[in-house]
């Protein structure tokens, strides 16, 4: 598959993070604190040295403005020593409302005054 039929599959933009933000997230029994730097409401890439395989369930926890959001999500890319991408598989309503303000908070950010 090459990386232009991924494009192709995404359901959600995704807005780049220019700074990072970190997510926790625990698959296979262990858990880690990992950088993001991009993100949308379907997914996210998680930069990580050793990527879980792909089909394995994570479990990831946001931190915005101050509230927690909770996801659960499969891993649908591995990359070894780079990161992995994951697909959001569920979440309640109310983290998918703090997660769409997210996103929209730093889309509105990138947008020059």
């Amino acid at each position: 598959m090459t990386h232009e039929c991924t494009r192709e599959k995404r359901r959600y933009s995704r807005v780049e993070i220019p700074e990072g933000m970190w997510v926790a997230w625990e698959g296979s029994g262990q858990r880690f604190v990992s950088r993001v730097f991009d993100l949308s409401l379907g997914g996210v890439f998680i930069s990580t040295a050793k990527p879980l395989q792909v089909g394995a369930f994570v479990k990831l926890l946001f931190e915005t403005s101050g509230r927690e959001v909770r996801v659960r999500a499969i891993v649908r890319r591995s990359l070894p020593h780079r990161g992995m991408g994951v697909e959001f598989v569920a979440m309640g309503y109310e983290e998918r409302g703090q997660l769409l303000r997210l996103l929209n908070g730093l889309a509105h950010e990138k947008v020059p005054s």
